[in-house]
């Protein structure tokens, strides 16, 4: 078994392989998938996940989110890492 991801400011994280990120029309909302499972994001979990491109780093990701919407970056350093890891800590993410 391999030791836990830690997800770090030069981390550059990407939804794992197996795991997809879709608009689920029946329930109105999104949803991510992997086999077997599904989560119900918030839509700040979404706006989050949608930047989940595996060319940025976490670090240009929050930069990115604190600029959109005019928050303080350790703020959102703080939520997005907390995010991420529990994320790679289920298997949804990898960095």
């Amino acid at each position: 078994m391999t030791g836990r991801v830690l997800i770090a400011d030069d981390s550059v994280p990407r939804l794992a392989p197996h795991v997809r990120l879709r608009y689920d029309e029946a329930r109105s909302r999104w949803a991510v998938l992997a086999p077997e499972r599904m989560l119900l994001p918030d839509d700040i979990a979404v706006e989050v996940l949608q930047r989940l491109d595996g060319q940025r780093t976490l670090a240009a990701i929050i930069d990115l989110l604190a600029q959109e919407f005019q928050a303080e970056r350790a703020e959102v350093r703080g939520d997005v890492i907390d995010l991420l890891q529990d994320l790679s800590d289920k298997g949804f993410v990898t960095a």
